[in-house]
């Protein structure tokens, strides 16, 4: 099946048109964040703050890419274990994000929130960050500089490729692909 092309930021329809299974390429603008990034965005928000960046309709990468080689836009580029974001996303989520990228399994607290927000978790192929690093064509430093890889960075992806896991309508395609196999 062909991908499906989509326009970061999204929007809701653009969330709700896409299922478990569907593999994107995805081109616009996303950020990238990790735990020590979330964590200092959860904080912000229980203050009441602003946020360094706009989360409405973003897609958030869970990368801390390593330096780039000289002529490099961006270092490897791969995604990191989901799992360790589950306990800012339902937040991140009520917040405006719209989707978020990484690799692995996400808890049922996340599942429902994306369900409630109309939210996606995308899987990237994980080992392949050096792959992927050529589909992010600039990259930028927006906040947390101090993090090192893990700060806050402004992407322009072309044709970045995931897969969606977990939709808005509550599909799963670990749930899904595990079923075929079960006897």
């Amino acid at each position: 099946m062909e991908p499906k092309r989509i326009q970061a930021p999204l929007s809701d329809d653009d969330v709700l048109s896409l299922k478990a299974g569907d593999n994107v390429l995805i081109s616009g603008i996303i950020y990238s964040a990790r735990d020590a990034a979330h964590k200092k965005l959860i904080e912000l928000m229980d203050q009441g703050k602003e946020l360094p960046i706009d989360l409405k309709g973003q897609i958030i990468f869970y990368v801390g890419p390593t330096p780039a080689k000289p002529g490099q836009v961006i270092g490897s580029a791969g995604p990191t274990t989901s799992g360790r974001m589950d306990a800012y996303t339902p937040q991140m989520l009520e917040k405006g994000m719209k989707a978020c990228i990484g690799k692995g399994l996400r808890n049922q607290a996340v599942k429902d929130a994306l369900q409630k927000h109309k939210g996606l978790y995308l899987a990237a192929v994980g080992g392949a960050g050096a792959l992927l690093s050529k589909k992010i064509k600039k990259s930028e430093v927006v906040a947390y500089d101090e993090l090192g890889p893990e700060a806050i960075r402004r992407m322009e992806v072309e044709d970045f490729p995931a897969t969606v896991v977990n939709d808005a309508h509550g599909g799963d395609i670990y749930v899904e692909g595990a079923k075929v196999y079960a006897r």
